[in-house]
Order: C-alpha cells, then sequence, then structure tokens
C-alpha cells in the first residue's frame, strides 16, 4: 500500500517534509519515535493529512489501533480515493477486533483495487470472523485471481517451469520476507520444493496456504494430491470433500474426491460420483473410463465393459481404456476392435508422436487381442513395440537395484538378527503377501479373504514408505551403508515403525476381523525389516514359474511402479535378484517365510490351502476352496480371474512366444533350471 507521504505531493514547507521523511524512516523500526515526530509536525500543521497518517500507522505498530480508529475514520472521509488510507483503516479495525468496520473499508479497498490480492485475502480474513463464509470463500478466490498478474509472482513461476528454482525460490523468499503472510507465493514455494522432491516442505507450505487461504481452491487441489502421495488418505478426504463445497462449482473438484476414495477402498461411492457426472455431460471419456475401472474393481465385469466402450466410443485414440478393456482377462476383443486400434495407433503416430501414453497402451492392447486370436508374431511385435516406448519413459537402474538387494541380503544374516535381540510391535495383525506381480498373489489374497478371520485390504504402500525413509538416511550420508543404518535402529525405535506401520494401515480396515492382508508384492525386498519391526506379522512368499511370471508381467501394462517390467532383460534379472534374497532370508530365519508355488496351488488346490492355513495358525474353511464367490473389490491385474475356480490355462502361454525369450532366458540364468528351488548361486 502507499505510504503516507503520498496523500499530498507537498506537504506544504520543506522543513515539514523534511520531519516527515524522518519519521517514515522510523516507522517499521521506531513506530514511538516516528509517533512522537509526526505529533510534532501536526502541532505545527494540524490536520496536515500525511503527518495523521503517519501517526496512525505508528498507533497500530505500537498495538494501539484503537487509538487509531477514530483518527484514520476521519481521513478516510475525508480522502475516500486514497487506498493508503483505506487500507490502514482496515488494518486498524481488523486489529481492534471491529470486523464490520474493517469488511466496509476492505470492501471499499477492493473496488478501488482489483488487482491488490492482498486486500481481497484480508478482506477473507474478516469476512469469515464475520461467519460470512460463502463471502470469505469468493474474496479468497477474487485474491488468487488478482495475484495470477503479479509481475513477481509470474517471474517465479517461469522459473519454476523452466525448472531454474534457485532463482525461483530466490525470488519468493524474497518476497515472502516483506509480505510473509502473501498465500499464492507460498502455494509457489510449496510446489518448487514439491518439484525438487522435498515432499516435507512442500506439505508444510501449502498447509500454511490453505491455513492463511481457506477459500483458495487450487491451493487445496495441490493439498489433496500431496496427501495421496504421503498416502495420508484421511486428511485428504476432508479437504477433498471442502472442495466440493467451493462456491465455484468445479467437475475436477468432485473427481479428485472420487480418486482419494478409490485410495480409501470406497469403490461404490466413487462410482456414484461418476455416473453423477455423466449424468450431466455423458460425452466425457475420461469420466467413462474411471467408472470402467471401479466396475471392474467391483467385479462387475458387464458394466466395466460397457463402460470402456463408451470411452473409445467418445475417444477411439484413448489408450488406456482401449487396454482396460484388453485388460479384462476374461475379455477378448475381436476384428473390428483390432481395425479400431490399428487405425487410431496410425493416427497418433502420424499426427500426434508426443501421445506416448495413449500409443504405448494402444500396442498393449493389439498385443493382447492378437494374442487372443492367435498370431503371436504380431503379438509379439505390438507388446515389444510398447515396452520399448515405454521404457523410455521410466528410469530403472538395474546394476544399481541388484546392489541395494545385494546389501539386504548380506546384513540379515542369522548371527545379525541374533544381535538385533528382540523389539518392534507385538501386534499379529498383518499378513504380507510378496513376490513378483503375476505370481498368483491376487490368487492367494483371494482365498484367505475368504476366511472368516483375515480380512483383504488391498497393495498398500505402508512398508514401501517405511523402508524409503530408512534408506533415505543412507542415501543423505546419515548413515555410510545400509548394514550400519538397519543396526542403528534400537528396540524402540523398531516399536514406533511397527506401530506405525499398523496405525497407518488402519483406514484400510473396515471390519472386526483379527487379520489383515497387505499384498503389496514389492515388500519382499523389505522381508528382513518387517521381521524385524513386525515379528509376528506372517510373511507368504507367492511364488511362479520364472518364464511364465515373468513374460505375463514383461507384456502387462502396470498402471504405476513396476519400472522393471518393461524390459526381458531387467525383468528377468529382477527375478533372479528376489529369489537370491528370498533364498538367503531363508537360510537367516528359516520358517519365517510360507511359500506357495502356484503350479502346486492350482494342481492340488485343498492341499496347499490347508498348508498355507496351518503356517496361519487357523482352521481350515470350505470358503477359501470356494474364494471365487467372494464379491470384495478386487483392485489388481487378475480382478476377473479369481472370481472364476482355479483353471489351468496361463501355465504356459509362454510357450508360444519362447524362440523371443531369449534375454528373458539369459538374464534367468540358473533360476530358470533349478525352479522351484532356489539355485546354489544366483550370481
Amino acid at each position: 500500500m502507499q505510504a503516507a507521504a503520498t496523500i499530498a505531493e507537498k506537504t506544504g514547507s520543506n522543513p515539514l517534509k523534511q520531519a516527515l521523511d524522518r519519521a517514515a524512516q522510523l516507522l517499521d523500526t521506531q513506530p514511538d519515535a516516528a509517533l512522537a515526530a509526526a505529533e510534532a509536525v501536526l502541532e505545527q500543521a494540524p490536520g496536515l493529512p500525511p503527518a495523521e497518517l503517519l501517526a496512525c500507522q505508528a498507533l497500530r505498530r505500537l498495538c494501539r489501533p484503537r487509538a487509531a480508529l477514530p483518527r484514520l475514520a476521519a481521513l478516510a472521509r475525508s480522502h475516500p480515493r486514497v487506498p493508503a488510507v483505506t487500507w490502514e483503516l482496515a488494518q486498524a479495525a481488523s486489529e481492534a477486533g471491529e470486523s464490520e468496520q474493517a469488511i466496509a473499508a476492505l470492501e471499499s479497498l477492493t473496488r478501488q483495487q482489483p488487482q491488490v490480492a492482498g486486500g481481497w485475502f484480508l478482506l477473507a480474513k474478516e469476512l469469515r470472523k464475520a461467519g460470512r463464509s460463502g463471502d470469505a470463500w469468493r474474496a479468497d478466490l477474487s485474491g488468487v485471481h488478482a495475484s495470477s498478474r503479479d509481475p513477481e509472482l509470474l517471474q517465479a513461476a517461469v522459473a519454476m517451469n523452466e525448472s531454474r528454482f534457485d532463482e525461483g525460490e530466490a525470488l519468493l523468499k524474497a518476497r515472502l520476507a516483506q509480505l510473509p503472510d502473501d498465500t499464492p507465493a507460498i502455494r509457489l514455494l510449496a510446489e518448487i520444493n514439491w518439484r525438487r522432491g522435498d515432499m516435507t516442505e512442500a506439505l508444510t507450505l501449502v498447509e500454511r496456504a490453505v491455513e492463511l487461504a481457506p477459500g483458495f481452491d487450487l491451493a487445496r487441489d495441490f493439498l489433496v494430491r500431496l496427501l495421496l502421495q504421503a498416502n495420508r488418505l484421511p486428511e485428504a478426504l476432508a479437504h477433498a470433500e471442502l472442495l466440493t463445497r467451493s462456491p465455484v462449482t468445479h467437475p475436477g473438484h468432485d473427481l479428485l474426491k472420487a480418486s482419494v476414495l478409490v485410495r480409501l477402498g470406497d469403490q461404490e461411492a466413487a462410482g456414484e460420483i461418476y455416473e453423477r457426472l455423466l449424468a450431466q455431460k455423458p460425452d466425457q471419456p475420461q469420466l467413462w473410463q474411471n467408472l470402467g475401472h471401479v466396475q471392474k474393481t467391483l467385479g462387475r465385469q458387464a458394466d466395466a465393459i460397457h463402460a470402456y466402450r463408451q470411452a473409445v466410443t467418445q475417444q477411439p485414440t484413448m489408450g488406456e481404456a482401449w487396454w482396460s478393456l484388453a485388460n479384462l482377462k476374461t475379455v477378448k476383443l475381436g476384428p473390428q476392435d483390432i481395425a479400431a486400434m490399428e487405425s487410431a495407433l496410425t493416427s497418433l503416430e502420424q499426427d500426434e508422436p508426443d501421445r506416448k501414453e495413449d500409443i504405448f497402451h494402444l500396442h498393449f492392447s493389439l498385443g493382447k487381442a492378437l494374442e487372443d486370436a492367435g498370431d503371436h508374431a504380431a503379438s509379439f511385435r505390438h507388446y515389444d513395440q510398447g515396452n520399448r516406448l515405454r521404457r523410455t519413459m521410466i528410469l530403472h537402474d538395474a546394476d544399481e537395484f541388484s546392489a541395494l538387494v545385494a546389501a539386504t541380503a548380506e546384513t540379515f544374516t542369522a548371527p545379525f538378527i541374533a544381535t538385533m535381540g528382540e523389539g518392534g510391535c507385538p501386534a499379529p495383525d498383518p499378513i504380507f503377501i510378496v513376490g513378483l506381480p503375476r505370481s498368483g498373489s491376487t490368487l492367494v489374497e483371494q482365498i484367505l479373504a475368504s476366511h472368516s478371520q483375515v480380512e483383504g485390504t488391498m497393495e498398500l504402500p505402508e512398508m514401501m514408505i517405511i523402508a524409503g525413509r530408512l534408506q533415505s538416511r543412507v542415501d543423505e550420508g546419515e548413515f555410510p551403508d545400509f548394514r550400519s543404518m538397519i543396526a542403528a535402529l534400537t528396540p524402540a525405535d523398531r516399536l514406533r515403525l511397527g506401530e506405525e506401520y499398523i496405525e497407518r494401515t488402519r483406514v484400510h480396515r473396515q471390519t472386526d476381523r483379527p487379520l489383515f492382508i497387505d499384498k503389496m508384492p514389492n515388500n519382499w525386498q523389505h522381508v528382513g525389516l518387517i521381521r524385524l519391526i513386525l515379528p509376528h506379522a506372517r510373511i507368504i512368499d507367492a511364488r511362479r514359474h520364472p518364464l511364465s511370471c515373468c513374460f505375463s508381467g514383461w507384456k502387462q501394462h502396470f498402471a504405476r511402479g513396476q519400472t522393471f517390467s518393461y524390459d526381458l532383460t531387467d525383468i528377468g534379472r529382477y527375478y533372479r535378484d528376489y529369489v537370491g534374497l528370498m533364498a538367503a532370508y531363508d537360510a537367516a530365519a528359516p520358517g519365517a517365510v510360507h511359500r506357495v508355488i502356484y503350479e502346486d496351488m492350482v494342481g492340488n488346490t485343498e492341499q496347499e490351502i490347508r498348508r498355507l492355513l496351518d503356517y496361519l495358525g487357523l482352521p481350515f474353511e470350505q470358503s477359501c476352496l470356494e474364494f471365487h464367490k467372494n464379491d470384495r473389490a478386487v483392485r489388481t491385474a487378475s480382478s476377473e480371474q479369481v472370481r472364476r475356480p482355479i483353471f489351468t490355462d496361463g501355465l504356459e502361454q509362454w510357450k508360444r512366444y519362447e524362440q523371443w525369450l531369449g534375454p528373458l532366458k539369459d538374464a534367468l540364468g540358473p533360476v530358470l533350471e533349478s525352479y522351484p528351488l532356489p539355485p546354489a548361486s544366483t550370481s
């Protein structure tokens, strides 16, 4: 806002102007001296507007806003078009607790200077105090709109978008040193931290932005997305629900809430949102696709097929919708579908080659359709092209990963486990199902979730988050290596980490069953850590023939993660690392992990189920044999298959492609020959 001296270009005599200039310089550091100087000027020139404003500014800085109010009100009446006076009146009224007077001043100010964001944000704060939450929300939104034209913020945003993070951060921090409650600047700084990978600081900043301006919808949207990434799902839902009540309605708010509900496992509620939005606007392919995902998870296959077909009808080049349709394992796409996909692929490659997501999804879809049609050479070509394209879009360092696995195996030896002694959280609730994707883990999960004592949840990321946080302590130099970091965990640390896991997973438990399943396959990397922090948890290793498992994973596009699966050599090495680590842990802690061989489960189901339940200390129940009757939601790629009785069709599908699997066989090495036993050495 304008300084006191801007009320009039001239104050009269030069001595008075000089006195006011000196007083203005003292205002921020010595407001008492500034007040005395201003009052001295007023003795010589009673009612001089610049001196009167400066005296009121000093009074407010001396925490005497009530003394300033009547003088400011009089000044505002005589100078109604001077923003500096109106701004000072508004702030003094706010600090004095006179919200109505502050609101009147701020409404006048924002009419005069709608481009100044600070006035809108202060108005929102006062409106909120007065209980006018809807008006406050709109004022916050007006403040955000005003800030979008701020040259300084635009400069910082350009720097951020060009990855000049240091420059953007310096600009914003300098601004916040002058305006510490500048909400758009805080949100922008949060995004810079997020892009740098500092999730903790990003969350702290964006939470501050939303606290200062609860109606800042874009900041709250960003907060929800960060909370989703941090797996803080109940908080994400609370903020998403607030967004849906914004006075500025936006379908994106409903979609964001639906995505949180999906993560929480409430597919029904998410589906209701999609159906409501589609009733209003049925030509939205993304909505149809999202609804298809929900219907598939709930086992409503016919509804899922209808939704996916609606998506590709609305947008024929929508690769993910085609893949979602092809990925329904019990659906076969016919000649018309193949022709439509080939046409879409040609169109994209010629006209929109940057739409790589759609292109590789179409390659995977055509691979599946042509496989079903028996054209295995053409099928392999499309799978190969899809994988090659996807591999260029992700990061996976097979050597680095193998080194991490080796460090883990070298850490969790029998002597090391013995030296760690007792510790961890004693809760017996979790049952971890680990292994590779496409190894039969969903089948094992469905069998166990059909038992009266076991609740099925989903692939939970909590253990991965805990393990990643511990590994970062090595990466950041706090510990020289993985072993020393694990060795430094005290019994109290292990108890705390185990309790954290139990607490963080509680949101996914919807029944009172005593045991629950965590079916994150990648947790095979963390069996040692699991045993340290949750010593009574059970771990089941679901294993499938290496060629069958790896080939199935390679031709399966995963929505996220599994970055090893887009190259036959990478996936073979990953399988070999997995077998090596599990063998090392079997030697260090015999019997701690129960292994389920997929082919044995398919060939002798009841016997294998009884072995599995014996390991868990559970009685046999007939419902486990009738797992396909369980209508629980299943989100993995095998969701349709586990709703049918066990079948043997998929055991040797890889043989039709064997002539092209040389790189996979070479990468698997001795693991292939020794299956189902581990080789003497995997190196």
